[in-house]
């Protein structure tokens, strides 16, 4: 495997100890992600696992035809491969490349080899699956129990951390396949949020303008995951 050039600042692997996190960095190869890209797809092999650096990727669970709903978005905090982690070849998700950017990658085979290999880097790990899995959870009950408007405001501030930015880029047909509702709504939304002026919104490109704004009108769940993950993983 080709070593990673320079040190990642995804924060997940920065956390190891600083032995565990170079061996690990030399196993990794750096790559460029591009939007829209699809890493993986449900039932396809998952041949690596990624640990973005400036990319953030969205797992999307599909639904009927071209629906779809967004169940997590990850970062530089945390990584996309947690199928490997549980021994499984393959994913019920897409992954797909929400903003692109660097990331570091590991073959399947190789992540398995190091995990077994480095007990620090399997604990690691299990503390992430852990804030995953509370963030899943949460957010199914946010597609149930919260209104569109609060929810799209937790995912643009979900994806204006990622982004490392208050500007980024995200259509309504994205927004509206990962928010699992029609196009009509996610623009009824957004203008809403436009008009409030808490963000700025033309052909897809979205600035945050009123990031303070923009967390009091999103739905508890943005602050809860942000705890959940700062509280285990500090």
């Amino acid at each position: 495997m080709r070593q990673a050039k320079r040190a990642s600042n995804n924060r997940l692997l920065a956390g190891l100890p600083r032995k565990s996190y170079q061996h690990v960095l030399a196993e990794c190869e750096p790559v460029e992600l591009a939007s829209a890209d699809v890493l993986w797809e449900p039932g396809a092999n998952i041949g690596y696992v990624y640990f973005p650096s400036e990319s953030f990727i969205a797992l999307v669970s599909p639904i009927e035809g071209d629906c779809g709903l967004a169940v997590g978005m990850v970062g530089n905090e945390g990584m996309v491969g947690i199928p490997i982690m549980l021994g499984s070849d393959t994913s019920s998700l897409f992954a797909l490349v929400q903003g692109g950017g660097s990331a570091l990658r590991m073959t399947a085979a190789t992540f398995r080899r190091e995990l077994a290999a480095i007990p620090l880097f399997q604990e690691q790990l299990n503390r992430y699956l852990y804030v995953f899995t509370v963030q899943l959870a949460r957010t199914t009950a946010c597609v149930r129990y919260h209104f569109l408007e609060a929810r799209l405001a937790r995912w643009l501030l979900m994806m204006r951390d990622r982004a490392h930015g208050k500007a980024f880029r995200a259509t309504h047909d994205v927004l509206a396949y990962m928010l699992g509702v029609r196009r009509v709504g996610v623009t009824k939304a957004a203008n809403s949020l436009q008009k409030r002026e808490l963000i700025s919104y033309t052909r897809g490109d979205v600035t945050v303008v009123d990031r303070g704004g923009l967390e009091a009108v999103s739905c508890r769940c943005y602050c809860a995951d942000t705890e959940t993950y700062d509280r285990v993983l500090g």
